[in-house]
């Protein structure tokens, strides 16, 4: 970003700026603009969202105090990442809870709530080809947030507005947004399947909700989001793995061995 295009820098006294900047660096977190184990520094910051740095060093010890980043004096802030446990957690706390929001939708979702339903699992359905196209050409690794994050957002909150319970709702968003979101759609972007069948679950759940069938509303729910847990979490523990295990080189090295080639 050049100077003339950064933002105009807004004034420490602006109520709420340090929340604000906090919620902005965690949005860019979870859309995996910033990965985990990326180095955030409050002068990049500072420059990227046309504050000073005093703002960003109080955003970041936010986000430390939630366990998105960690501060390291002089050096930054590392991005963390969750653990196994953490996302095997989190999705089971979720299926509960959105398996709950699911039952009361059946019951309660109005003919215009249905619509925005419907309309949703449709724009999700046409956002999953444009996943594989963008995964054809450039990698499960390269995923970000796109039109596939804000479609399964669309549906998520248009369930989660059928149920009528503001508190399930903010805590069903919390938990949410605990995490990259770029963990669950280059998970399931690695193979095709795996996206026919998040599509197919979510089917199973409108429809249900459309019958007014509570009770299937909320098993589908609940092994939807139990599913994916336990994909995004084995798929995390393969990463972990490969990027733990050690170089040939280095065991070569300490063995007194030659490297070959």
């Amino acid at each position: 970003m050049t100077a003339a295009e950064a933002p105009r820098r807004r004034p420490l006294s602006d109520p709420g700026l340090v929340d604000d900047l906090a919620e902005q660096i965690h949005a860019s977190i979870r859309s995996g603009d910033y990965p985990i184990g990326t180095w955030l520094r409050q002068e990049a910051l500072a420059t990227a969202f046309g504050v000073s740095r005093t703002p960003v060093r109080e955003a970041l010890r936010k986000l430390q105090a939630d366990r998105i980043v960690e501060v390291f004096p002089h050096r930054g802030a590392l991005v963390r990442g969750p653990t196994a446990v953490d996302l095997r957690e989190t999705y089971q706390i979720r299926a509960e809870l959105e398996g709950l929001a699911a039952e009361l939708a059946a019951a309660r979702i109005t003919d215009e709530q249905l619509r925005t339903l419907r309309e949703a699992e449709a724009a999700l359905r046409a956002a999953m080809d444009e996943l594989r196209a963008f995964v054809a050409t450039r990698g499960t690794g390269a995923v970000r947030s796109g039109p596939w994050d804000v479609a399964d957002l669309a549906f998520r909150d248009a369930l989660l507005d059928a149920c009528g319970v503001e508190r399930l709702q903010r805590m069903a968003g919390e938990l949410r947004d605990a995490f990259p979101r770029n963990l669950v759609w280059s998970t399931l972007a690695e193979e095709p399947s795996l996206l026919d069948e998040s599509i197919a679950q979510r089917e199973r759940v409108r429809a249900a909700i459309e019958r007014h069938d509570p009770v299937a509303a909320r098993r589908w729910m609940t092994d939807h989001l139990r599913r994916t847990g336990t994909l995004v979490a084995e798929a995390f523990e393969r990463r972990q793995a490969v990027e733990d295990a050690p170089d040939p080189r280095d065991i070569r090295a300490r063995l007194g061995r030659p490297t070959p080639g």
